[in-house]
């Protein structure tokens, strides 16, 4: 009964302001669902319903309210809620927010038709992420390692680097093994024509863009579209992951766009707002896109997440990355300090952390000696770190020998390991030059890696025979 009241026409529209437009008297009419506007020209628009409130209907226009009046415009509620197309052959092609092929090509041939909100899935049905991703990049393969089912995000401040390591990330992640399908979902959210032409530039010189499904929604592009885009992203991950069996990351930039968005929408419907003007409920909203990522018991595809947010002020507390790090499995962050020093990227590694790195990592996954020289790496670049403070006010003379070797050591770390530049290092190059950097420091140091390891990989041995004890 009630959809065929929704399907019913309109004609009452009383009031068009932005992107909004107010349809007086609605019947059976539901927050969320699909509205279909035809404007006085004939043109058919699509919409979705913000708000229903007493005898009014607030709709948002995904295509703008241009051309749009109190008069002739007509309105249909479907009673659907918003869906995507789905097909394999989306992999190549660049989709603005909702899917609509925004490269000049065909319509995508569609396979399925999904809600973008997708399906939960059943705790009882998820499996353990236990597989090691490799990004190509050392200070996340070694240190902050990447597994395959997580969500490892990417906090950044304004104007540093992210988006260059969201491309690079997706030019070069792999699953290593034999036969494993692997893809790329891109979701970029309120970019900039500039940035957008940087990433089509990179995925099509690199050829990357032949296993990736770019989702693109312009800063000039509708709100409400760029509410629907992670969604969209993530259904078609599902379709590609657990349909068709591919090991899919995807890579959401950038969620702090999302995120005013969500208050933009939250203010036009007059909702409370929480802290700092955002929705009270931006956490359950988030938490709704962040789960998407995981594993199901007894299918070969994998969800992956990597989003990306800039953090207002560089401030780690504010709303956006303190909730996301509540949800997520970890944080990348990048310094602003290893930025105006040069490094590429600038990931600053003492903040960082991947809490299901035990479990991707060690024999038959990356190398047995990949925990101990992770703890091995952290302690020595933090100790070096430290003496830095130290030298600015007592001076460089006052150190030790040793201490002397530890700030060599961090300086070369920052300089050799973590600024890589767009070198794709395989993980047994990554722990190849951690090991070199060891040789900078005394053997009877190198306090967090068993002695095993130090004869099987230390430079200074040969065949199991020490040539020197640094």
């Amino acid at each position: 009964m009630q959809q065929g009241l929704a399907s019913k026409e309109y004609k009452t529209v009383n009031y068009v302001s932005g992107p909004l437009i107010f349809v007086e008297s609605p019947k059976g009419v539901s927050y969320g669902e699909i509205a279909k506007i035809t404007a006085p020209d004939g043109e058919e628009r699509t919409g979705q319903v913000l708000d229903v409130s007493g005898e009014v209907a607030i709709i948002q226009v995904y295509e703008g309210t241009s051309g749009i009046d109190d008069l002739k415009t007509k309105v249909r509620f479907t009673g659907e809620p918003p869906k995507i197309f789905v097909g394999y052959d989306m992999l190549g092609r660049i989709l603005n927010g909702i899917g609509i092929p925004r490269d000049g090509g065909p319509p995508v041939v569609p396979e399925d038709c999904l809600a973008i909100n997708g399906m939960p899935i059943n705790p009882y049905a998820r499996d353990k992420p236990s597989d090691f991703i490799q990004t190509g990049v050392s200070a996340i393969d070694a240190l902050n390692t990447l597994v395959r089912g997580q969500k490892l995000p990417i906090f950044s401040g304004a104007g540093l680097p992210a988006n260059e390591l969201a491309a690079q990330i997706a030019r070069q992640a792999k699953v290593l093994g034999e036969g494993e399908q692997f893809a790329v979902v891109f979701a970029a959210m309120g970019i900039t024509h500039k940035e957008a032409s940087f990433f089509m530039r990179d995925f099509e010189r690199s050829g990357a863009l032949e296993r990736v499904v770019f989702f693109m929604n312009l800063a000039d592009d509708p709100t409400i579209e760029r509410i629907a885009t992670p969604r969209c992203a993530l259904t078609t991950a599902e379709f590609l992951a657990f349909a068709h069996g591919l090991h899919v990351l995807v890579i959401l930039t950038d969620m702090t766009n999302y995120c005013e968005a969500l208050r933009e929408i939250s203010t036009a419907r007059e909702e409370v707002p929480g802290r700092r003007g955002y929705p009270g409920y931006m956490y359950t909203d988030l938490a709704s896109l962040y789960e998407r990522a995981g594993r199901i018991t007894g299918n070969r595809g994998s969800i992956t997440q990597i989003p990306i947010l800039t953090m207002p002020d560089d401030d780690i507390t504010h709303p956006v990355p303190d909730l996301t790090g509540y949800i997520t499995e970890g944080q990348i962050v990048l310094s602003r300090d290893l930025f105006r020093r040069g490094a590429k990227p600038p990931i600053d590694v003492l903040p960082c952390l991947s809490r299901l790195m035990n479990l991707g990592i060690g024999p038959e996954k990356t190398r047995e000696d990949h925990r101990n020289v992770a703890d091995q790496l952290y302690a020595s670049y933090a100790y070096g770190r430290d003496l830095r403070r130290l030298v600015s006010i007592v001076g460089e003379e006052a150190l030790t020998e040793v201490d002397k070797k530890y700030l060599n050591f961090a300086d070369k770390f920052e300089k050799e390991f973590v600024s890589q530049g767009n070198e794709d290092r395989s993980i047994g190059r990554t722990l190849e030059i951690a090991w070199e950097l060891f040789s900078l420091l005394p053997e009877y140091e190198l306090k967090r890696v068993k002695m095993e390891f130090i004869q099987k990989y230390h430079p200074h041995y040969a065949g199991g025979e020490a040539r020197g004890a640094g």
